[in-house]
């Protein structure tokens, strides 16, 4: 009785760090990017009548520090001196700016590290996420334009590939085909925002700072496998031994 005792709590505790690992990586919801939802508060307190600007600036401090880290102190401190001013719609601008900022950050993260596919289709769903929020502007003055940026979103993703499940389903990779997409999306941004430079952005962790974006555990990948593998072994060896024990005993 203390031998399948031990057996099931070795099990559970060889399973509680599998799934540590597991889940310690996560980006929340891959379809919604924070950043754009702060946008999406921040707009709604500055449309109240009188514009809530204190309400606004308290939920863009929630992620300014995130934003000064990843594209650097000017964009940021656009939102601050305009919230200084009380000025709704300077504000609001310096935010649409950043939301560009944060799509060219991600789809440069996908073409840096490629070859990781469940993590570049999150980053790309993070960054059709920061879309979103931009969207109803651009259909606004042209919802052609929208339907094309939305087009080259879909073209990215196929450009993406699939590694399959075990190998069923794998299709390659197009990293030239991505650049592409990635190229006319930001450059349609750049145009409608009257954006310069994009790459104002700190895409690349400097030298003792660590990237805030975590790494997905790929379960299609079946080295990540091993952990149940490793579990699985040590508990058939375990009942084989207590099962032989048990057998030389009662002989």
């Amino acid at each position: 009785m203390k031998q399948i005792i031990l057996i099931i709590a070795s099990f559970f505790v060889l399973l509680g760090s599998f799934q540590q690992v597991t889940f310690a990586y996560t980006y929340g919801d891959p379809n919604e990017e924070l950043i754009a939802e702060v946008y999406k508060a921040m707009e709604a307190g500055l449309n109240a009548n009188p514009p809530n600007y204190v309400e606004a600036e308290t939920i863009y401090l929630t992620v300014k520090e995130d934003i000064e880290l990843h594209m650097g102190i000017e964009p940021s401190m656009a939102v601050i001196d305009a919230f200084e001013a009380e000025n709704h719609e300077t504000v609001m601008t310096a935010m649409r700016n950043i939301l560009v900022l944060n799509i060219a950050r991600r789809l440069e993260y996908i073409e840096q590290d490629f070859t990781d596919y469940t993590t570049t289709k999150l980053l790309l769903a993070k960054g059709l996420a920061t879309y979103d929020a931009l969207s109803p502007l651009i259909v606004e003055k042209d919802k052609q334009l929208d339907e094309d940026i939305r087009e080259e979103f879909n073209l990215a993703l196929d450009s993406l590939g699939n590694p399959g499940l075990f190998g069923v389903g794998e299709k390659e990779s197009d990293i030239d085909a991505f650049i592409n997409s990635k190229e006319k999306i930001i450059g349609s941004l750049s145009e409608q925002f009257n954006i310069e430079n994009v790459e104002v952005g700190h895409f690349v962790p400097e030298e003792g700072q660590t990237s805030q974006d975590p790494k997905f555990v790929n379960l299609n990948d079946i080295k990540n496998w091993i952990p149940i593998g490793l579990i699985l072994i040590f508990i058939i060896v375990i009942i084989v031994y207590s099962l032989k024990r048990k057998k030389g005993t009662s002989s």
